[in-house]
C-alpha cells in the first residue's frame, strides 16, 4: 500500500486540463472564503487566473463581498461549499447577487459540499425542509446553473428548477481503488441502510460484493445499536459514505467489521465535515486510513487521513459546461488518464 501523507493529491497528471475550444477572457472563476485554496487550483487547472474579489468585514460581523474586476458579459463560476456556519451560504448568495448586478451573462454556483442536505424531507412534525429552502434561495439570487458533488440525497436535484450537474466522489475513489488494491480481496460496506445503493454501485462496477451495517439511532449523532449483515472474514473492507460528521458511525462500523474477521478496514468518504473530536476518533479507531476529498478543508492534518483533490474533476466539469458538453462520462475520462494517482512520499 502507498501511504499519502499531508498533501492533497490532484487527480490530473499534468495538473492542467485540455481546456481548448472556448477558453476565453469571458470565463471567470471566483472563490468564496470557505474553499479558496480549492478554487485557486481549479482555476489553475482550467488555465486562467483566479478572479479577483474581496470581502469587507464590518466590526459587527456583517460582511460585503465585491468583485475587483469587470465581469460584464462573462460566464461566472463561483466556487463555495456551504458548510456551517451559515455565513458561507450567505456569502455565496451575495456573490451571486453582485455578479448579477455587474451584468454577468451567466452565473454558475459550484458547490462542492451542499450544506443542510441532511434536512431533505419532513421526517417529523414541525420541522423545515432546509435543503429545499436553500435551493429556492440560490435560484432566487439569480444562479443559472448549479454544480454539486455527492449530494446526501439525490432528490435535492429536483428542488431546483434550473440545470443541475451532480458529480460523484466515485470518479476519484474508484481509480484509487483500482490502483492500490487487488480487487479480488476487497469487499465494500455501507455503514447504514441508506448508503446501500452506493456500496452496491461500487460492487457492481468493480465486479465485487458488499455488506451492510444496520444501525438504529437514539437521536441525531447518537447510535443505539449496530449489526453487520454479511460475511467479511478474510477481506479488506472499504466503508463508503458521503459525509463523515462526528465519526461515530464509521468508527463503530469499522470496529464491528474488524471483530467479524476482516483483514483490514478503510473508509472512503467524500465530505470531511469532521465535527468536534472526530479526527481523534478516527486516529484512535481500527481504521487503517480514511480517504476523503477537499470539498471541505481539513481542520488539521492526520497521518490516518488521506485527501484526494476534486480540483481536476471540478475544472473538467467547468470546461464541459462552457463548451456545452455532456458530463455523463467523467468517470470513464478519469480512468483513461495515465498516472492518475500520484505517489506522495
Amino acid at each position: 500500500m502507498c501511504v499519502i501523507k499531508k498533501k492533497v493529491v490532484s487527480l490530473h497528471p499534468q495538473n492542467q486540463c485540455k481546456m481548448g475550444e472556448k477558453k476565453s477572457d469571458k470565463v471567470f472563476i471566483f472563490a468564496g472564503r470557505a474553499t479558496e485554496n480549492l478554487a485557486r487550483r481549479v482555476a489553475d487547472i482550467y488555465g486562467i487566473p483566479l478572479g479577483s474579489s474581496t470581502v469587507f468585514q464590518y466590526a459587527d460581523g456583517e460582511f460585503q463581498p465585491s468583485y475587483e474586476q469587470t465581469i460584464r458579459g462573462g460566464i461566472v463560476f463561483i466556487i463555495q461549499s456551504t458548510l456551517p456556519p451559515t455565513d458561507n451560504l450567505f456569502e455565496l448568495l451575495m456573490m451571486v447577487d453582485a455578479a448579477k448586478r455587474a451584468s454577468a451573462e451567466k452565473i454558475v454556483a459550484v458547490i462542492p459540499y451542499y450544506g443542510f442536505a441532511r434536512q431533505d424531507r419532513k421526517d417529523k412534525p414541525h420541522v423545515p425542509i432546509a435543503s429545499r429552502l436553500i435551493a429556492d434561495m440560490i435560484t432566487a439570487a439569480g444562479v443559472d446553473r448549479v454544480i454539486c458533488m455527492d449530494l446526501h440525497a439525490d432528490q435535492i436535484q429536483g428542488f431546483f428548477n434550473i440545470p443541475f450537474d451532480h458529480l460523484f466522489g466515485s470518479s476519484l475513489f474508484m481509480p484509487y481503488i483500482r490502483e492500490k488494491f487487488d480487487i479480488e480481496d476487497v469487499m465494500f460496506a455501507s455503514p447504514d441502510m441508506g448508503g446501500s445503493k452506493r456500496a452496491s454501485t461500487y460492487a457492481k462496477t468493480l465486479n465485487n460484493s458488499f455488506v451492510i451495517c444496520y444501525k438504529h439511532r437514539n437521536k441525531p449523532n447518537e447510535i443505539g445499536e449496530m449489526r453487520l449483515l454479511g460475511d467479511v472474514a478474510g477481506k479488506h473492507v472499504i466503508l463508503l459514505d458521503d459525509i463523515i460528521d462526528t465519526g461515530t458511525t464509521i468508527c463503530k462500523a469499522a470496529e464491528i467489521i474488524k471483530e467479524n474477521g476482516a483483514k483490514s478496514v478503510r473508509a472512503m468518504i467524500t465530505h470531511p465535515v469532521l465535527s468536534g473530536n472526530a479526527i481523534e476518533k478516527v486516529e484512535n479507531s481500527v481504521l487503517e486510513e480514511l480517504v476523503t476529498t477537499d470539498t471541505i478543508p481539513l481542520k488539521r492534518e492526520s497521518s490516518k487521513i488521506h485527501v484526494l483533490s476534486c480540483d481536476w474533476l471540478l475544472a473538467e466539469a467547468i470546461r464541459r459546461v462552457v463548451n456545452y458538453e455532456s458530463l455523463d462520462n467523467l468517470y470513464e475520462t478519469t480512468l483513461h488518464h495515465k498516472g492518475i494517482i500520484k505517489r506522495m512520499n
